[in-house]
């Protein structure tokens, strides 16, 4: 993969500065939000501008700011937490597209191995506050939850489902150069 615009190195997400997040309709019609709390990744770019990347999320860290659901993520009815503690990505390719990204990779979860497309918005790169360089990223993309064995369907008496099948994934992610 390639990433012109970034400098060689190690790249380290910076929790302090970084959403791991997701949306899902709920009810037909309105969305929960949630986020992971625990998660760690990096770019590594060569000298020659090869670059590679990877992320792991703890998921028993899931936030939707209600600890019920958040509870019950947690179960295997969604993520199965205590068989399959962390999801992951990495990065097998990415291409220019206009003045984004796409970069393709392997996301894990629940043990499940399939291949997506990030949509990656280059947010720059910047000298930083005197702990060396930063850059920043927006990535999203969509996976259906069934594809990665959540397959927990709750009909609704009228129709549809209590939890929809789409699931977007949303990061926005700070990272340091690292001497």
């Amino acid at each position: 993969m390639s990433t012109p615009t970034l400098s060689a190195g190690t790249w380290v997400i910076d929790p302090a500065h970084t959403n791991v997040g997701f949306s899902v309709r709920h009810l037909m019609v309105s969305k929960v939000r949630g986020r992971f709390t625990e998660f760690s990744g990096q770019i590594v770019v060569a000298e020659d501008g090869t670059a590679s990347a990877d992320v792991e999320i703890q998921v028993a860290s899931v936030t939707t700011d209600n600890a019920q659901r958040d509870g019950h993520l947690k179960t295997a009815d969604f993520f199965d937490a205590e068989n399959f503690p962390t999801a992951t990505f990495k990065a097998t390719g990415a291409r220019v597209d206009g003045s984004d990204f796409k970069v393709e990779g392997d996301f894990t979860l629940r043990g499940i191995t399939k291949p997506v497309t990030l949509d990656v918005e280059f947010l720059g790169q910047n000298p930083g506050m005197g702990h060396g360089p930063v850059a920043g990223f927006e990535a999203k993309t969509v996976i259906n939850r069934k594809d990665f064995g959540v397959s927990l369907d709750m009909p609704l008496e009228g129709g549809g489902t209590v939890v929809g099948d789409k699931i977007t994934l949303i990061l926005e992610v700070e990272v340091g150069l690292q001497a």
